[in-house]
């Protein structure tokens, strides 16, 4: 006999909600995304995309995403309400935030809106990389638990072993995707932009004290690219501009195989060091 009801997908599982009431919905936190601390910032932006998505006064698709994380989330229960804040003829404007127990935990904004047929050029350019296939996977250590729920593959700026010295540059480039693989969709492409171990755990050659403070995704791609995409991994490269009184920035890029430019991203990072 064939089974037909198979487990949701990890991230499926993760950024499942059930309907808002009142503008409000509750959900839980996933131990398979736990990060050092808290959930992986990647699973909770993807949760906010996921709650406009499925709100039935959302407009189009989403354009941008501001993530401010304000205290880390404990495990277990949390709310999302998210509202409208205006409504035009082409995009739309929401506020979100993620409580406990009456607790803010993070806020956000997004802009979600339909895309229309117009001129349009890329001037960034992907960096010239081997396929996914000719750079090998590399696991990260055990405690980090989100990151074994993506297939990861360094073409420069690979997680520095213990005591590696410093580096002088910042920049991470790899192959990434869903592990199992799953075809990818706008909360996915959100988590990926967040998947950049802290720039400056390379530059210093070793694991400091490092969070995520606020996130900034601007989703480049449409609904017909990333349908286009499938599992395919996703080219991501990222770089810091500086490290300054114990804060960072971090710019990111992904890219589809195929050269399309699907998100870009912006962060800035607290360090301890």
């Amino acid at each position: 006999m064939i089974e037909t009801d198979a487990p949701p997908h990890p991230f499926d599982a993760a950024i499942a909600l059930p309907p808002a009431v009142d503008g409000r919905t509750t959900t839980r936190t996933r131990p398979e995304y736990a990060n050092m601390v808290g959930p992986f910032g990647g699973i909770t932006a993807a949760t906010l995309v996921q709650a406009v998505q499925q709100h039935p006064d959302r407009l189009g698709d989403p354009l941008s995403l501001t993530v401010n994380y304000a205290a880390p989330v404990a495990d277990g229960d949390f709310d999302i309400t998210a509202r409208v804040v205006r409504s035009n003829r082409t995009n739309q404007h929401w506020t979100l935030e993620l409580s406990q127990d009456g607790d803010v935990k993070t806020t956000a904004t997004a802009v979600f809106g339909v895309h229309r047929d117009t001129w349009s050029d890329t001037e960034a350019g992907m960096p010239p990389v081997p396929p996914p296939d000719a750079v090998p996977v590399q696991e990260f250590p055990d405690f980090i638990a989100w990151a074994r729920n993506y297939e990861m593959r360094f073409v420069e700026g690979a997680v520095p072993g213990q005591d590696a010295g410093e580096h002088p540059d910042s920049t991470t480039t790899l192959w990434v995707r869903d592990a199992p693989a799953r075809p990818l969709d706008f909360p996915a492409l959100a988590s990926m932009c967040d998947v950049f171990y802290p720039r400056v755990f390379l530059r210093r050659g070793r694991y400091v004290a490092a969070g995520t403070v606020s996130l900034t995704v601007y989703f480049h791609a449409d609904a017909g690219e990333i349908a286009a995409h499938g599992g395919d991994h996703v080219l991501g490269t990222a770089r810091t501009g500086r490290f300054s009184r114990g804060y960072f920035d971090q710019t990111a890029r992904l890219w589809g195989r195929d050269g399309t430019l699907l998100a870009s991203s912006h962060q800035l990072v607290y360090f301890k060091d």
